[in-house]
């Protein structure tokens, strides 16, 4: 079974203190803490990391293997990063794009990602729970990967 990463992006350390009224109280390191718990009761490792540098964000992506899985929030990289889009369609590994926020229901210039083209769904809007649905989803699709044999979803 490959591996599941979370990767937060840009300002994402600044949860808790910005904008609470949009992104909540929650810190960043409270929601690691919930996302570890529920892999464990799952009983699968998961790494979560966070960087405001856009070549480290790459150089973690391509280290990532096809039989991995990335959950993302990119940040402010959403809306401008084709690097970021590259790297996910250059290694190939199923990911899913995640955001606290309803990017939808906020500037207009949030309403755009480019980084959606390259993963499998999006889920915002529900706070710290779009990551735990995420996480649900990414056990989920690697047990049945595994047993079923699929590398991802365009092997199907």
């Amino acid at each position: 079974m490959g591996s599941i990463y979370v990767f937060h992006g840009v300002n994402i350390h600044l949860l808790g203190t910005r904008e609470p009224e949009i992104y909540g109280k929650m810190t960043l390191e409270e929601i690691n803490q919930k996302i570890r718990f529920m892999a464990e009761q799952n009983s699968q490792k998961v790494e979560c990391r966070q960087t405001n540098h856009e070549g480290v964000m790459v150089d973690w992506i391509t280290a990532l293997n096809p039989d991995d899985f990335l959950i993302i929030n990119p940040g402010a990289w959403t809306h401008s990063s084709y690097a970021l889009f590259d790297a996910i369609k250059g290694v190939g590994v199923p990911a899913l794009e995640v955001h606290l926020s309803n990017i939808y229901a906020r500037e207009t210039f949030r309403a755009h990602s480019v980084i959606a083209g390259s993963c499998m769904g999006q889920i915002s809007g529900l706070g710290s729970d779009s990551y735990l649905l995420a996480l649900a989803y990414a056990l989920e699709f690697q047990r049945f990967r595994d047993h079923e044999g699929i590398k991802n979803e365009e092997d199907k």
